[in-house]
């Protein structure tokens, strides 16, 4: 059977070269159909958001998995909503196990270690969006309609963040000896997740009927402060370490009043102003699954 993953991000394309690697029939499907370049992969066109051409090409399959991410930051409230819709409806239509690709976004600003047995009470629009998506998968689990499965990570680390992480995307700068520049505070501890870990855990909990229902925590490192991750990035490839300052606030907050992109980080800087951990001993218990060690982590995030 196949394995219909739509989207082709970092994400995307680890989960297909994990499936690919065990003998998996892979279909990656994008807006353009452009080749990942992945060995025994299909590649093909598709409007995601429209249901009745995603219900087609998953017809047959054993898994939908939801990798999408829009490519402008600001277009959430436009981009989500017909494409989690028409999501449901292929699942349901077709029997397939809908895997989503979700964030630590839902919960909101919390004081400890988040778990998945926390409420999603996001007050910021991106927060309530991702739990309210969340919420209409879970009532269609529960109601029989469809089977489905969220996993969570935390901000991402790895090959092919680039520019989508606030790690990574300071590191071509960094390789140069240029100082880094940081939202929040540099000082917090806070918990980075490598893509491939997130892969893993999709692949293993949509494979798995009996974890299906719920959401589950990708295993992660331990967490690092901002700084320490950069410099552990360039240390990894035996790069000197940078400077690494915060953005001052007034200046933060001037910014996002004339940069929509700005506007949108500064309702979620709440996670760079103080601890941001991340419980994750229910997929380490059930999966009997360890986080990528993190020198490997750096090194693969160190690839510009």
């Amino acid at each position: 059977m196949t394995h219909l993953v739509i989207g082709a991000g970092a994400v995307g394309r680890h989960i297909a070269e994990l499936l690919a690697s065990e003998g998996k029939q892979v279909t990656v499907a994008t807006r353009s159909g452009a080749d990942t370049g992945l060995a025994g992969v299909d590649h093909i066109a598709l409007d995601a958001s429209d249901a009745d051409a995603l219900s087609a090409k998953a017809d047959g399959a054993e898994v939908i998995y939801n990798c999408a991410n829009p490519a402008d930051y600001t277009t959430w409230a436009t981009f989500w909503p017909p494409l989690a819709k028409s999501f449901l409806t292929a699942a349901e239509r077709t029997g397939a196990v809908y895997a989503i690709t979700g964030n630590l976004y839902p919960y909101g600003p919390v004081s400890e270690p988040m778990r998945e047995d926390m409420p999603d009470a996001a007050t910021d629009h991106k927060g309530r969006l991702r739990a309210l998506m969340w919420a209409d998968a879970k009532a269609l689990h529960d109601a029989g309609r469809i089977r489905t499965v969220e996993v969570r990570g935390s901000d991402y680390v790895g090959t092919g963040v680039g520019d989508n992480g606030h790690v990574t995307r300071q590191i071509p700068g960094a390789l140069k000896g240029k100082r880094a520049m940081v939202i929040g505070r540099k000082d917090q501890p806070h918990v980075f997740t490598d893509v491939l870990d997130v892969a893993r855990l999709m692949v293993a909990a949509a494979a798995d009927e009996s974890a299906l229902g719920r959401t589950w925590h990708v295993p992660s490192n331990p967490p690092r402060t901002q700084e320490q991750a950069i410099n552990d990035v360039l240390a990894s490839i035996g790069k000197p370490p940078v400077k690494v300052s915060a953005i001052p606030g007034p200046i933060f907050a001037s910014a996002s009043l004339v940069v929509p992109l700005v506007r949108e980080l500064r309702q979620l800087s709440y996670q760079w102003t103080k601890p941001y951990l991340l419980d994750d001993s229910a997929a380490r218990a059930h999966f009997g699954m360890e986080p990528t060690p993190w020198d490997e982590v750096c090194r693969r995030s160190a690839v510009v």
